[in-house]
């Protein structure tokens, strides 16, 4: 389940939704970056550049190879549309889709060097398969001035574009590494590029190059915990914030290869040097169509994301501890209390389940490898009042999505690095209150987007209220390092044994180890990230 999948079960997202392009008749302001010089518009008291190219088309034949600098220009350029999305299945805005898809935004209250403000570079979720930087709850127009910061959104390579891993079958049938060494990465080269174009150009935007905060929801989350252990990464960014996003392991390079060769195979091509040649030249709408090929690992559609390839990616972000190189980054890990709502509650399968088909439902779907009936039995014992439908959608929850967070915050905590954990607690009000705390629930509370037709929070007074404790605690940590706001209690960083833990809701309240005895439930089995 991907976050565009998740967004369509909350309310579908209407292309009307999507911020429209800036009127050329507004007021505009120029800016002369590396490559060259950028027109914006002024938006809503905000300066907002759209589709500013941060990298060239990565179309054949630089498909799957690492990304480019753009050539530079020197005739202003007006930054006022969304660049495209990368080639995907789903239909992510209205900018359409395209190989040449390497395009950032930036929301800021001046652009001049007058003022150094703190950088909140937001990395969109959809696991690594979907999504863009321009969905209309990532508009950075209300983060930027409330909180006087420099916002800036990307889009990059996904799926099979961005992390098809070809190097092994490259090397076995020439021989040698090639041009495909990378091509497992590639997505997550992208972002190192954009970031790089942060730090050389965002001073002239009101940014300061030294005071970068990477933040994410999902797989954008995922994207910063994997850059956190990437030598090619260090020093890009000086804080991490992850919102239901973790990447305890990345995939290994046997389980990458038979997946290529899985996808090779949907295309009708064999994994040698005549199929391995007609892949990067093929019409990518076949690729996409590709990505529906079952995956031979964990079966579903095939799943592409970043792969430990000892060339870019020489450990795992969170195993077998927490990467060297990022511990002395603080870091936010925030997760929501019913996570998995957000996937099925609106799927008739997961309603009104009976006590036997519980335990039918849950293994797949919390997956690890425990028994179920121990863990309804613990869960009855627990939660008394809760319902098999209630006991599904918490279970799912803890062993699924919570998992990875508890890993990454235990091996932070074991090194001493400064961590802020969370836990999103409070309950949407939309349609009847039935999604609880799903997830994505915090993107339109940090963008302070309630208003959005998209946001699962709606905008009700009790959701303007969270959206003023996440955005302030989230523009506190990208100034300082702490999310501690006065509207907050002391929030203590993580450590063992308490886990001390913010409670978002109205009121927040610190909390150790919330959920205590869920997290000793499935701490007895091991934990496997799906794609590994």
């Amino acid at each position: 389940m991907n976050r565009r999948q998740v967004l369509s079960g909350l309310s579908a997202i209407a292309l009307s939704s999507a911020v429209p392009p800036v009127s050329a008749a507004d007021a505009t302001v120029t800016v002369k970056t590396v490559a060259g010089p950028v027109i914006g518009q002024v938006k809503n008291g905000a300066v907002v550049f759209l589709g500013l190219r941060y990298g060239e088309t990565t179309a054949p034949p630089h498909r799957f190879q690492p990304p480019r600098k753009p050539v530079a220009w020197t005739q202003p350029v007006l930054a006022d549309t969304y660049g495209p999305a990368s080639p995907q299945g789903s239909n992510p805005d209205s900018y359409g889709k395209s190989e040449d898809c390497l395009f950032l935004n930036v929301w800021t209250p001046e652009a001049s060097t007058k003022t150094k403000r703190p950088v909140m570079v937001y990395l969109h979720g959809g696991a690594y398969s979907n999504g863009s930087g321009s969905h209309a709850e990532y508009d950075g127009t209300n983060l930027s001035l409330h909180g006087d910061v420099v916002v800036v959104t990307i889009n990059h390579r996904l799926n099979a574009f961005g992390y098809l891993y070809l190097a092994r079958l490259e090397r076995q049938i020439t021989g040698k590494a090639g041009p495909l060494a990378l091509s497992g990465n590639c997505g997550q080269l992208d972002i190192i590029l954009a970031l790089e174009w942060v730090r050389d150009n965002i001073a002239q935007f009101g940014g300061d190059p030294g005071n970068v905060m990477a933040f994410g929801q999902s797989g954008g989350g995922a994207k910063i915990a994997t850059m956190m252990a990437t030598p090619a990464a260090k020093g890009l960014f000086h804080k991490a914030a992850t919102m239901s996003g973790q990447q305890v392991t990345a995939s290994g390079p046997g389980n990458a290869t038979l997946r290529a060769k899985a996808f090779l195979a949907a295309l009708n091509l064999k994994p040698d040097a005549d199929g391995l040649a007609a892949v990067q030249t093929l019409p990518w709408e076949q690729l996409v169509t590709a990505l529906k090929a079952t995956d031979p690992v964990l079966g579903g559609g095939v799943y592409m994301g970043p792969v430990l390839d000892e060339t870019h990616l020489f450990r795992h972000p969170f195993y077998p501890d927490a990467a060297p190189q990022s511990r002395n980054m603080p870091m936010i890990i925030g997760n929501t209390l019913n996570e998995t709502k957000g996937f099925q509650v609106n799927n008739p399968e997961f309603q009104n389940l009976t006590w036997e088909a519980l335990a039918e439902k849950l293994p797949p779907n919390y997956r690890v490898d425990i028994d179920p009936y121990l863990v309804i039995d613990t869960y009855r014992k627990l939660y008394p009042q809760m319902t098999p439908t209630d006991i599904y959608f918490a279970a799912t929850t803890a062993g699924r999505s919570w998992r990875g967070a508890v890993i990454e915050a235990e091996e932070r905590a074991k090194v001493g690095a400064k961590t802020f954990v969370y836990q999103a607690n409070w309950q949407s009000p939309k349609d009847g209150g039935k999604y609880g705390a799903p997830h994505a629930v915090e993107i339109p509370l940090v963008f302070r987007n309630t208003a959005v037709p998209s946001a699962v929070t709606t905008d009700s007074e009790g959701a303007r209220k969270m959206a003023d404790l996440f955005s302030d605690a989230f523009i506190a940590f990208a100034r300082t390092g702490s999310p501690q706001t006065a509207a907050l209690p002391k929030w203590t960083p993580y450590s063992l044994p308490n886990r001390e833990t913010m409670l978002m809701d109205l009121p927040p309240k610190l909390a150790n180890d919330p959920r205590g005895a869920e997290r000793r439930l499935f701490d007895k089995v091991p934990f496997v990230q799906a794609g590994t």
